[in-house]
């Protein structure tokens, strides 16, 4: 098998996969289930044996990635319009701390000791199980927590403050380059940007981070 045979199924087979990623949407990312692991797991055989099996040509790669890109659509979408299939092909989530109380046997079915549970809670910014009132280990491995009252962070509301509009920081530079689509957001162009750089005695390249809000202006972090 020649070298440039592998170059062209590496490039179909990658881009493929990327093009599925894309039509199936985020959720495949950022929420893998058990289902999506495999799932992850057998496109990675599918493309990684074709690559070197000199019989398996690019239609056939091509179509092992389609016919399993189909049956995870259809399986997204049977749980999407059949709710009780969910729990089947999703799995639900456990609650592993009750009212401060952990909950031995929910553990023992996740199949999670407590060094395990300790370390997901500490990912969670909670060092001590004292303050924890609820825990639920979500279906992708996580787990999120609810803590005591008296442990919570206080709120403005609690506070009396008056509502006031959040505003969202928006990127201008990163690693020295001019993000330019964000420029429509601030409604200044690559000359103003240029121009308050100049003010700092700055340039764009050296430039590692650059946000902007109303309130601050442009905020720059030079390298």
């Amino acid at each position: 098998m020649d070298f440039l045979s592998i170059l062209i199924e590496s490039c179909i087979g990658f881009i493929a996969l990327f093009v599925l990623t894309k039509l199936l949407g985020k959720s495949q990312i950022t929420q893998i289930t058990a289902f999506d692991f495999i799932s992850a797991l057998v496109l990675g055989e599918l493309v990684g044996n074709a690559l070197f099996d000199q019989e398996v040509g690019v239609g056939m790669i091509l179509f092992a990635v389609a016919l399993w890109g189909i049956l995870i659509y259809v399986t997204e979408w049977v749980t999407n319009k059949f709710r009780r299939t969910r729990k089947i092909l999703e799995g639900s989530p456990s609650l592993i701390i009750r009212r401060g109380q952990i909950q031995k046997d929910v553990m023992k079915k996740a199949k999670l000791d407590m060094n395990q549970l300790m370390h997901l809670i500490r990912d969670e910014g909670v060092f001590s199980i004292q303050e924890v009132e609820y825990a639920v280990f979500e279906t992708n491995g996580s787990i999120n927590v609810l803590k005591k009252y008296i442990h919570q962070s206080p709120t403005n509301e609690q506070f009396n403050q008056t509502p006031r509009p959040v505003e969202l920081p928006i990127t201008i530079i990163t690693d020295g380059e001019l993000v330019t689509e964000n420029l429509k957001e601030i409604v200044w162009d690559k000359h103003q940007v240029k121009e308050e750089l100049k003010r700092q005695d700055l340039e764009i390249h050296q430039v590692m981070y650059a946000e902007w809000t109303q309130k601050s202006g442009l905020y720059v972090m030079p390298y």
